[in-house]
């Protein structure tokens, strides 16, 4: 096997050497502001050297501007072929651009906005599919009533495993704390079709999730048995002394007070 080598082609000189016409075409393209330092050149070929100046905007810090000189064979004049701005070493650059339905997050929806859902969406399928028992296919059918797509088992499984991962499924502080499971509170409306036995909606105006499904394994304080009054004590009739005590005289007109102070605690 035979190796060649290649050499790079030293800079041109001429071209290394035009550092002010280079600095000239990169002030033309920073105005207003000025080209900053010279921070070196770069050799893109035969008699083609790119010089690199500091650019000097706030708002493009890390940037440098790249002004490429070249000249042609046996000619002595350098001419500027092409001056840009370049992201330097450390440059502040803008994030990679993401289409908006991968930016989308769950929240950002707003009053009007409109969110359509692509043709191909795994999360659905059409909605002859449908298998829910209570539904009558024939006549959805003939009548033209049912929905165009309706979940499909991809988009039930995903919504299960982010309800039940989620705030209102079993490993938050608040279901760890609970006295009981949502599963066996009467407050507990099961939802219907396959998700019957995993989720249901609470319907306990005074608890947090009030109006949200929930998993049948999330809990809270408001359980609907978490606290059983116990029935309140008979009221006892209070006993009161209401025997009164008599004054009673002597024969020499005074009080007897040993005799009423029996009476009294008699």
């Amino acid at each position: 096997m035979i190796r060649t080598r290649t050499r790079a082609s030293a800079p041109d000189q001429a071209c290394v050497a035009a550092v002010e016409l280079a600095r000239a075409a990169a002030r033309e393209l920073a105005l207003p502001l000025e080209a900053g330092d010279h921070l070196g050149y770069e050799a893109e070929g035969d008699r083609i050297v790119t010089h690199f100046f500091a650019c000097l905007d706030r708002a493009y810090r890390g940037w440098r501007w790249a002004v490429t000189v070249t000249r042609a064979s046996r000619a002595k004049n350098v001419t500027v072929s092409e001056a840009v701005l370049l992201p330097g070493s450390g440059a502040l650059m803008a994030p990679e651009w993401l289409p908006w339905s991968e930016r989308l997050r769950p929240g950002d929806l707003g009053v009007g906005d409109l969110l359509p859902t692509a043709e191909d969406d795994d999360r659905l399928v059409p909605g002859f599919t449908e298998a829910d028992e209570e539904v009558d296919h024939q006549m959805i059918f003939e009548y033209g009533l049912g929905r165009a797509r309706v979940l499909s088992a991809i988009g039930r499984d995903r919504a299960a495993r982010r309800w039940h991962s989620g705030d209102h499924g079993p490993h938050t502080p608040l279901a760890h704390a609970a006295p009981a499971q949502c599963s066996t509170c009467g407050f507990y409306w099961p939802l219907a079709g396959g998700l019957r036995q995993k989720f249901g909606v609470c319907a306990n105006e005074y608890a947090p999730d009030d109006g949200k499904v929930v998993a049948a394994d999330h809990g809270c304080g408001a359980h609907s048995e978490a606290a059983v009054m116990p029935p309140s004590p008979e009221q006892a009739t209070p006993i009161l002394d209401d025997l009164g005590f008599d004054l009673m005289v002597d024969e020499a007109g005074s009080v007897d007070e040993s005799s009423s102070e029996e009476l009294g605690h008699s």
